[in-house]
């Protein structure tokens, strides 16, 4: 099993990341992918991806970061992303996207024009990009409409949209990852798109800390806890949890361009 969407270097995890580490592995994990948020990430993200090959590391700005961050930092902030993706180490661009509930601190057009510059960087880096969207799939669309996704692709990261949205996105090549919400009862809408989504583009994540899936739900998620995800999206499909287990670990394996070590036999 691959987590390809967990915050690992996250503060809820200081007391005991190794730990979390320690029950990953154990739970039978072979990889989880950390996604950058912001600037002061990348460097410590690169260096756990040096210790161990098992961790490996996106490199973005996530869109809820840019309240924080003052508009004429964008440029210098992404040619730093430049420098540091081309010296190696991160298997893909992101986390990056587009936030609703950020519009009032990250106007559109700012959001949109950071994540234009993400784009071209994963195209210049031959990298695939980790999309965050959050309430603002139209106007995602519209940009996907205008814009080329890189040719290493784009996963849908925590994908809660529904079937109609998620056709548009499969028609523009994107993968697919869900995490806790699918295991949570009053789940509807991106189970219907995942039932529709051929098990071909589809990955599994935690989100952790944060999305944890029933029995956890309401405390802090990790790692460990995917194997419920995964029995999860086996029950809605209607298909056997080894079987979804393997594919998406296939999946995130050719997605991440093979990063992950393989366990020895």
């Amino acid at each position: 099993m691959i987590d390809t969407h967990c915050h690992l270097d996250a503060t809820r995890f200081d007391t005991d990341r190794n730990h979390v580490l320690e029950r990953a592995w154990a739970a039978g994990l072979q990889g989880i992918v950390i996604p950058g948020v912001g600037p002061h990430d990348w460097e410590p993200l690169l260096e756990l991806n040096r210790q161990d090959a098992r961790l490996q590391v996106g490199l973005g700005i996530h869109p809820q970061m840019l309240p924080q961050m003052p508009a004429d930092q964008d440029d210098a902030a992404l040619e730093l992303l430049d420098a540091l993706l081309s010296k190696g180490g991160a298997t893909s661009v992101g986390e990056c996207g587009l936030d609703g509930p950020s519009l009032p601190g990250a106007p559109l057009e700012r959001q949109l024009s950071v994540l234009r510059r993400h784009l071209a960087l994963a195209r210049k880096h031959q990298l695939p990009v980790l999309m965050h969207c959050h309430r603002l799939h139209p106007a995602l669309i519209d940009l996907l409409k205008q814009e080329e996704l890189p040719e290493a692709g784009a996963l849908m990261h925590s994908y809660s949209g529904g079937v109609e949205l998620a056709r548009f996105y499969l028609q523009k090549g994107c993968h697919f990852s869900f995490a806790g919400p699918v295991t949570w009862a009053e789940a509807r809408k991106p189970l219907d798109a995942l039932r529709a989504i051929p098990l071909e583009r589809l990955m599994a994540e935690t989100d952790a800390p944060d999305q944890a899936p029933t029995p956890h739900r309401g405390g802090r998620s990790e790692p460990a806890y995917l194997p419920h995800i995964l029995e999860g999206m086996a029950r809605v499909r209607g298909e056997p949890a080894d079987e979804v287990a393997h594919r998406t670990t296939e999946n995130a394996r050719r997605f991440f361009r093979e990063g992950f070590p393989r366990a020895s036999r």
